[in-house]
């Protein structure tokens, strides 16, 4: 599938149970992993698990068989890996705390300093 009609696919997801916030990364450049990041916000954990599981439905009524979901139906954080697209669903405390906008918008792109940018990721994260 094509990236476009992947992210527009995600997106209208995303919309459709009325995620917050929704915003697009293009870490292409900084990884190999994924080309795209979603980040969006529910209201409670309940709601970002509805919001990952419609994405995975969406997905999956495509034809796209997601390569993983992880975080469940109480976590504040569920992420759905579409493969060229990964979609992060966060409570707003979350997302404030682990700051996926920032922490991507400020790697560099030589891997010596991505590696001790990541360590200092690990760091904050272990700190809360």
């Amino acid at each position: 599938m094509h990236i476009d009609t992947l992210k527009s696919l995600a997106v209208d997801a995303l919309e459709e149970l009325k995620a917050r916030d929704i915003t697009h990364l293009d870490v292409s450049k900084l990884t190999e992993v994924t080309d795209l990041m979603l980040i969006a916000s529910g209201t409670s954990t309940r709601h970002v698990a509805a919001i990952a599981q419609n994405v995975v439905e969406k997905a999956k009524a495509a034809g796209l068989r997601p390569l993983g979901v992880e975080g469940g139906d109480n976590a504040d954080w569920v992420l759905v890996d579409l493969g060229d697209i990964v979609v992060h669903v966060m409570m707003p405390e979350a997302r404030l705390l682990y700051d996926l906008e920032r922490l991507w918008a400020d790697l560099p792109s030589d891997s010596g300093a991505i590696d001790e940018t990541l360590e200092r990721f690990r760091e904050r994260a272990n700190m809360s």
